[in-house]
């Protein structure tokens, strides 16, 4: 695909471009009260312009994506950093927000988390996804940032525990710093998009980002265990789901990540090897890591439940699902859709080339799939534009697509 390359790879950091250390007018005092966060409300009513927000979350440390830091700017305002552990509840910042554009770097992630502390923006820009709409190959905040504004940003607190209290000083600045340069980043990347005549469909994006419902919970999270495709008997798989809940019970009331009770790989391993003692299982050596070893009797107790349980009882080998079988098996059970396929996803393929971004941003390849699986009867430009839309796909998207596609479907069912 014709993805924008990288301008530039630096040799050593002699060549690159400089490192932002300090915040403008210097790092800003944590609102952990009320009359704090007044003052915050007042100084963005005093604002203009974007508001440009990021949270720092604590994944891999504590159970959940809650937010345990909000950091927000305004032209006109200055920079804010919000413990939304001291201050839960920050609905009130929404009149001072409310039509104001909210920029966020990968909306997706935050998004959930700013909804729980009910802050919630109704118009938005997306600098990770316009980033994909434009091609580039890498959409990471600090490669962006230095490809398009030719400074860099310390990111060896990305990763950090940020629900850790008090939270140091260089943590602190380096969380203000990420929301100095959205903006800019933002109009920057407005620019491009106005000179590629993709503006419109990035902003047709970010309005269904903000629409987009909450994620239903998976009905079978447990099948989401890393290496869960070693796992070759139905008892042994009902083995992974049963370790897999108490570890997530255990986790949600311990307030810490899964990973951090018990990692998928010993969850695979115990259910693999399916041990009759406790003496046994502590020789897999996760579970004789401290806090693992602490629920020795409850792993047992959940490695028994699937050793005596009856076969009606026991996990299928794959999760039922409403969409067609995996693409392996259509060339022998349904060779015309198998055409069909292979027809769609080159022209998907050939469009995203021409107008420069990844195909999964031009249609999701779930939708490819089931259109090729049981396209609409009769197929033309319509009847495809009106199935794509049924599946989430938005104008610009049907656009560009529905009758192309329409026309590959027609001709893999002649050839």
């Amino acid at each position: 695909m014709n993805s924008k390359t990288d301008p530039r790879e630096p040799e050593d950091d002699a060549e690159r471009a400089p490192l932002l250390r300090e915040p403008r007018e210097g790092l800003p005092e944590v609102t952990s009260d009320a009359a704090s966060l007044a003052g915050v409300i007042a100084a963005l009513n005093s604002g203009s312009g974007p508001v440009a927000v990021d949270a720092e979350r604590a994944s891999g440390y504590r159970y959940g994506q809650r937010a345990y830091l909000v950091q927000l700017r305004r032209e006109g305002s200055g920079s804010a950093l919000i413990d939304p552990i001291a201050c839960p509840d920050l609905s009130e910042l929404n009149s001072a927000i409310d039509g104001a554009e909210v920029v966020l770097h990968a909306a997706h992630q935050d998004l959930p988390c700013l909804t729980e502390i009910n802050l919630r923006p109704n118009r938005l820009f997306d600098t990770e996804l316009a980033g994909r709409l434009l091609g580039y190959q890498r959409v990471g905040l600090g490669f962006m940032v230095e490809r398009l504004l030719d400074v860099r940003l310390a990111k060896e607190h990305s990763a950090v525990d940020w629900s850790q209290r008090p939270l140091p000083e260089d943590w602190l600045r380096y969380a203000a710093l990420d929301v100095e340069i959205l903006i800019e980043l933002r109009n920057s990347l407005e620019t491009e998009l106005e000179e590629t005549g993709k503006l419109e469909w990035a902003r047709e994006e970010f309005d269904s980002v903000l629409a987009a419902p909450p994620k239903e919970p998976r009905a079978d999270p447990w099948r989401r265990t890393s290496g869960i495709h070693k796992v070759r008997n139905q008892r042994a798989l009902a083995a992974v789901r049963e370790l897999w809940y108490e570890r997530d019970r255990i986790a949600q009331e311990r307030d810490i990540s899964p990973g951090r009770v018990l990692p998928d790989a010993a969850i695979v391993e115990a259910a693999t090897a399916m041990p009759r003692s406790a003496t046994d299982l502590t020789k897999i050596r996760q579970f004789g890591i401290k806090l693992a070893r602490r629920y020795v009797t409850t792993w047992m107790k959940a490695l028994n439940r699937a050793r005596e349980m009856p076969q009606a009882e026991l996990p299928r080998p794959n999760a039922p699902g409403d969409g067609p079988p995996p693409v392996n098996r259509w060339a022998d059970r349904a060779p015309e859709a198998a055409r069909r396929l292979e027809a769609a996803r080159a022209t998907v393929t050939g469009i995203a080339e021409d107008v420069v971004m990844p195909t999964e941003n031009l249609l999701l390849p779930d939708t490819v799939r089931r259109l090729a699986w049981a396209p609409p009867e009769p197929v033309d430009a319509d009847s495809v534009g009106e199935f794509l839309r049924t599946r989430g796909a938005r104008n610009w998207q049907i656009g560009l697509t529905a009758g192309p596609l329409a026309t590959a479907l027609l001709g893999a069912e002649k050839g």
